[in-house]
């Protein structure tokens, strides 16, 4: 074989090798720095970590769009992608009973261990349960935080100190972002405060109480068809309790959740004569919502007007 011919082999045959080794250190440097995955239980915390983290983290919903929170139970494959996690972000104080059991592989975080729990007065949740037959009032907790909008900042500052700590090199962003979004919630919490300042009427009558946050920070009351529970049995007898209610607050609208059947809402609506409509109680969001990229932001806009004009709020 000529020289140059052994020269023009041994040159391909090095150009081979160097490039297979700059391969193989890609593909090690793929395996050893996978993308960084958070999953998290319910919208809020979701739209929160979205516009703290962008796309520099994977972010899971564990709850699938369209589903209700309260009766969800994760599947196989979403067990798997939150066992995958490097970090879970859960609400707490109830609001997830399928995540009690589970065994975190990496760190998780419970919002409801960081923030001032609101506890239900029996007023407040007055449909009694019972355990092993005897009927009981004991104080429930309310998991609904994200109606308290300085509860959202809490949780906007929480995660934004979890994402620097799984990625410090993002930490100007992240920051950046947290101040946008802090900036959103204070806006947000003035539009409340101008809207429900002064209202005719104090009371408001929905399906379940989803909304005492709410309605505890700006001075109305909720009286519900079911208490606290979107799950239990509606009676007779709550049905007249709910029917007296709008006639003694002069009410002409009630309100159902948009997760619920508006089936017992709708039959009380038109005994009483009056409208029905819906509040969104943002625990998850429907389908639609997420095809039309609806935000935290633009649902709790849409439930203000529906409270301050039922409140007849100027």
């Amino acid at each position: 074989m000529k020289k140059s011919s052994i020269r023009t082999l041994t040159l391909i045959i090095s150009t081979f090798m160097v490039s297979f080794f700059f391969l193989g250190c890609n593909e090690t440097q793929k395996t050893k720095n996978p993308k960084t995955i958070v999953s998290l239980s319910s919208f809020a915390l979701y739209d929160i970590a979205k516009n703290i983290a962008g796309d520099t983290i994977e972010l899971v919903n564990i709850v699938p769009f369209g589903v209700g929170i309260h009766s969800y139970e994760p599947t196989p494959k979403i067990m798997a992608k939150i066992e995958q996690s490097n970090l879970v972000l859960y609400n707490g104080a109830g609001l997830e009973p399928w995540l009690s059991s589970f065994d975190f592989k990496n760190r998780a975080v419970g919002m409801g261990d960081y923030i001032p729990l609101r506890k239900l007065s029996k007023d407040e949740d007055h449909k009694e349960h019972s355990h092993d037959g005897h009927a009981c009032s004991h104080t429930v907790l309310d998991p609904h935080i994200w109606f308290d909008i300085q509860n959202m900042k809490r949780m906007t500052n929480i995660i934004t100190y979890e994402f620097i700590s799984l990625k410090p090199e993002n930490k100007d962003l992240y920051l950046l972002n947290r101040d946008r979004y802090i900036d959103m919630l204070s806006q947000l919490e003035k539009l409340h405060q101008s809207k429900l300042q002064s209202c005719k009427l104090d009371t408001i009558i929905t399906d379940h109480n989803a909304f005492s946050y709410l309605s505890k920070k700006y001075g109305f009351h909720v009286k519900t068809l079911s208490g606290f529970s979107p799950d239990v049995e509606v009676s007779p007898k709550d049905i007249i309790r709910v029917m007296n209610d709008i006639k003694k607050y002069n009410l002409s609208v009630v309100f159902f959740e948009n997760f619920g059947s508006d089936k017992s809402m709708k039959s009380l609506a038109s005994e009483s004569n009056v409208t029905i409509d819906s509040l969104h109680p943002l625990g998850n969001i429907t389908k639609n919502d997420a095809d039309l990229k609806r935000t935290y932001e633009d649902i709790m806009k849409e439930n203000l007007e529906k409270i301050s004009k039922a409140l007849i709020c100027q």
